[in-house]
């Protein structure tokens, strides 16, 4: 009825979308495909100019706008005259012109001069302000990457609403794609270039140009590393780097800058590396003072102004600074790895290549900017010698001229009649007939018969240059020559070679402060000196709760809680802060991030973190029950969750640690038990070993509780002493479930 009712209500001319079935493949190809191949085009891969779309017309914009030459505007307006060819929304555009300012400090050659407050590159959390309170224009260096432009030295095309046209790429005139650092993201693929010296990328393109079989020794010896604006340390590698050059894929490891101050005692790290950031550092920081790893620093803070980055580290005294810095080197970003994937787009198709290859990629599209450049240039000159060659015509016989002129009744037949009177075209006799008759002079003459001489051989040297690639290629070097003299700058990143660097064994301060570890039945944890329980050691508990163990410890012991999850977690002691028998405590599951609902049943304390002695015994309700040496936990990198710790095809009813053999006391829910030695419950390699029959158990009996401090609880305990397993159990009378068992946690 609800089918038919919805029948009806469709109307004639109603359009319903047809379900149409298709393959899947077909749907990938027609519908995926294209959505991947927009991303990596049009939004997320730099191309051969070092742009990607939004930068360029970013840029784009700005110059149209006049801002090369002339003052400073309101961000707010670059990025509403932005959205005319770009309409992906104001906060995308400022995003990146945002990055692209001075004030950002992302670029070691900033396109845009700014003014206002930008944020920094190496600070997520130094927000920029907004589009309507800063300002900016475009940096005279940018007069290098829009030459030609005007010339058609690239190909314009229209925007996405055919109202103007832009460029599909930017002209520039050096390897902006290896001077400007840029990553981005496509679908399946991603691209991240490191940025180098311009001076050393001049020289190197002009290597290549001169000679393009050029290897990768050759070309580190003249780029010698990547080069970045925040400066900070390469730990120069040749073999990584030379890696990189070939393939453009690799990494290496950049290191902090630091200076140390003797008057206050402090450390103040100034520059970092680039692929990190200053909130990541000041977190592994306060990570390392949590957990008792960094006792050497009394305090650090960031101090960062309008000098620069400063962040200053206040040392406790006596310490060595340059031990200090070699240890946070190894623990904290404050050595990184940069990892290089040199995508380009390559004639609109994603290419892997390294940096010759870059290099020759980019001197192939300069050639071909050059030449549609000089190709204008010709068709001016040209045009202009066509003109002047008439006028010679002319200038030949100025009174026939005249007299053509002179004797012609239509003003529409002087044309004409000047096309026929010498033998010249339209375009040269109208030029003729604007002349004025002031300019008929003798000095109009011969300036006009030595430009014809001068354009002729200008003529020929542009179409000899145009034709020449080896005349091209000293053309395109003179100009990167020019560029490396006028903007060429120092290394910023400097090179630290392995010979430099002193490694020294880190020396670890071990705090063997002797603790008690406590734990209740609901999964609060204490760590609290020997010192504060001798002033109170009564707990404090939530209602209902009680301590399960309490053990003594130092603060470097390993901890190891068993969970009713068959999982275990690893910590150490020093992870957890001091507390005192008054508090609460720790809420184990949520400081280690436990599963929903997992709650822990043992907790053992690892002494001297030695994992060769003793064994965990587990017990489970259907009367099995396993040994596995403590050596089984021990884990080479301090792993906090190990899965599959114990067998989890019954549940778990008892965890007891085990140094030294000990008399167990098995008891079932029909209030039967058994005594064994534990030198009966076999030992097994495997942690996930569901053990041997120990209790046999009849129909609907199960085990609830395995003691060892038993004797003085049970008189009868004697009895109940068995030397082989699996054994029957005998009745306990004094046997109180709620007030004996002890309970699970």
């Amino acid at each position: 009825m609800a089918k038919k009712k919805i029948q009806k209500e469709h109307k004639a001319d109603d359009v319903v979308a047809p379900i149409v079935d298709q393959p899947i493949t077909e749907t990938v190809e027609k519908n995926y495909m294209p959505y991947v191949m927009s991303v990596i085009i049009s939004r997320a891969i730099p191309e051969i100019d070092g742009f990607k779309p939004a930068h360029r017309k970013v840029l784009y914009t700005m110059y149209k706008q006049g801002l090369l030459t002339g003052p400073r505007t309101k961000s707010a307006n670059v990025v509403g005259q932005t959205m005319k060819i770009h309409p992906h929304g104001d906060a995308s555009i400022y995003d990146t012109l945002v990055r692209l300012t001075r004030g950002h400090e992302a670029l070691l050659h900033p396109f845009v001069d700014s003014k206002g407050s930008f944020g920094k590159h190496y600070s997520s959390d130094m927000a920029y302000a907004a589009p309507r309170y800063t300002e900016v224009k475009l940096d005279p260096f940018c007069a290098e990457i829009f030459k030609g432009i005007d010339k058609t030295a690239v190909e314009m095309v229209p925007n996405y609403d055919n109202t103007m046209v832009e460029p599909v790429l930017l002209p520039t005139t050096f390897p902006n794609i290896l001077v400007s650092a840029n990553m981005g993201i496509a679908v399946g693929m991603a691209s991240r270039i490191c940025s180098f010296n311009l001076g050393e990328v001049c020289d190197g393109a002009i290597q290549v140009l001169r000679n393009p079989n050029t290897d990768v020794d050759q070309m580190l010896d003249i780029i010698k590393a990547p080069d970045f604006q925040g400066g900070a340390y390469i730990i120069y590698d040749r073999k990584q780097l030379a890696d990189i050059y070939a393939t453009g894929r690799g990494s290496f490891t950049m290191r902090a800058k630091y200076v140390y101050d003797k008057s206050s005692n402090c450390i103040d790290i100034i520059e970092i590396p680039y692929s990190t950031s200053l909130e990541a550092i000041m977190k592994r920081l306060t990570e390392m003072i949590k957990n008792g790893s960094l006792k050497e620093v009394s305090d650090f803070r960031d101090e960062i102004d309008l000098k620069g980055f400063k962040l200053t580290l206040d040392l406790k005294r006596g310490i060595d600074p340059d031990k200090l810095m070699n240890k946070l080197f190894k623990q904290t970003p404050l050595e990184d790895e940069f990892s290089c994937n040199f995508n380009v787009l390559i004639d609109s198709a994603p290419r892997q290549i390294g940096v010759i290859e870059i290099l020759k990629e980019w001197i192939r599209f300069r050639m071909d900017c050059v030449r549609r450049e000089l190709s204008f240039d010709l068709g001016k000159k040209e045009e202009r010698l066509h003109l002047l060659e008439g006028l010679r015509e002319i200038l030949l016989d100025i009174d026939k001229a005249i007299k053509i002129i002179r004797d012609t009744k239509n003003d529409k037949d002087v044309i004409p009649n000047l096309m026929t009177g010498f033998r010249i075209d339209e375009v040269q006799a109208e030029f003729i007939a604007e002349i004025k008759l002031r300019h008929l002079n003798r000095e109009y003459i011969i300036s006009r018969l030595d430009e014809i001489k001068k354009l002729t051989e200008e003529i020929a040297d542009l179409k000899s240059l145009i034709t020449s690639e080896a005349k091209l290629k000293n053309y395109i070097a003179k100009q990167l020559k020019e560029i490396k003299a006028k903007y060429g700058k120092e290394r910023r990143t400097e090179l630290m070679y392995a010979e430099d660097i002193v490694f020294e064994p880190e020396e670890e301060i071990v705090d063997t402060t002797p603790v008690r570890v406590v734990l209740t039945k609901d999964g609060y944890f204490k760590k609290i000196t020997m010192q504060s329980l001798r002033g109170n050691d009564e707990h404090n508990l939530k209602e209902g709760d009680s301590v399960s163990v309490s053990e003594d410890a130092t603060n470097s012991d390993d901890i190891i809680f068993f969970t009713d999850k068959a999982q275990c977690y690893k910590s150490n002691a020093s992870a957890f802060d001091y507390s005192k028998a008054s508090q609460l405590g720790d809420y184990i599951p949520s400081k280690l991030a436990m599963d929903k609902d997992e709650k822990v049943v043992f907790m053992k304390c690892i002494k001297g973190n030695d994992y060769s002695k003793g064994n965990f015994m587990f017990f489970f309700e259907n009367g099995k029950g396993v040994k596995v040496p403590v050596l089984a936990y021990e884990t080479k990198t301090n792993r906090k969750k190990l899965v599959g710790a114990f067998s989890d095809i019954s549940p778990i009813v008892k965890i007891i640690y085990e140094e030294d053999p000990v008399e167990l006391l098995f008891i079932s829910n029909a209030k039967r038990g058994i005594v064994i030695s534990s030198n009966l419950v076999p030992v097994k390699a495997s942690r996930s070993s569901q053990g041997v029959s120990i209790f046999t158990l009849k129909g609907g009996q199960k085990l609830v509780d395995v003691l060892v401090d038993f004797a003085d609880k049970f008189t009868s305990s004697k009895s109940l002493k068995k030397i082989k397993i699996p054994a029957t159990g005998i009745a306990i009378e004094e046997y109180d479930a709620e007030k004996q068992q002890i309970q699970l946690i």
